[in-house]
């Protein structure tokens, strides 16, 4: 049989990680789970990375790619409308969370946190970045008066990454049970109803009524 290029390898033992992270739990992960996964011995893991650390701060590295992948694209979308940009913004997110139900659980893993600088420093980019973004287009909006005029455009995006946190763990703990991306939409416009306020007058934004 002959042997995966050492790049394709590593990509394998990422993937595995990420699997897992979601069946087990990030924080009770082993290398022997992820090389029984993968099909390859524990000692193979190590000459791929170094330590455990090394391996996940290759994760990190890749979620960091793949969202900032996904949020350019959503970004593009809405060129000229922040309201579009911002709903495009929050789906891609659920979107990858619904694809990689583990990511939550990464991001904010105390425990790696800990014990990993790698990936902790990239984790704060990740969720830095994410917010600079939704910050951003609330500002856009405000300044296009979409938005109450008490509302700052920091707060706002800190409420909104609050709402995919914490739909992300209701989804999680309810055995994914509702569509992740759809419910998250709909969620969004309850709250972007609340940053309009009584006075915005913008008729761009609707409350969605809760589903029975």
């Amino acid at each position: 049989m002959r042997r995966k290029p050492a790049e394709l390898r590593k990509s394998d033992i990422v993937e595995a990680v990420l699997v897992l992270a979601d069946r087990i739990g990030p924080d009770r992960l082993t290398t022997n789970d992820v090389a029984r996964m993968v099909g390859i011995t524990q000692a193979a893991i190590f000459r791929h990375f170094p330590s455990k650390s090394d391996m996940w701060a290759a994760v990190g590295e890749t979620l960091s790619d793949r969202m900032t992948t996904v949020w350019a694209e959503a970004l593009a979308q809405g060129q000229g409308d922040p309201a579009r940009r911002l709903r495009a913004l929050i789906a891609a997110q659920f979107g990858q969370i619904e694809r990689w139900p583990a990511v939550p659980a990464i991001l904010h893993s105390r425990e790696l946190a800990v014990s990993n600088g790698p990936l902790r420093d990239t984790c704060n980019t990740i969720m830095l970045t994410f917010r600079a973004h939704l910050a951003d287009c609330l500002t856009r909006m405000k300044a296009d008066r979409a938005l109450r005029p008490d509302l700052s455009p920091q707060d706002g995006a800190m409420l909104l990454i609050f709402l995919v946190q914490g739909l992300a763990i209701r989804w999680t703990l309810g055995a994914r049970t509702f569509p992740l991306v759809e419910e998250g939409s709909r969620m969004l416009e309850v709250q972007l109803g609340l940053f309009a306020g009584p006075d915005s007058g913008d008729p761009a934004i609707d409350t969605p009524q809760a589903k029975p």
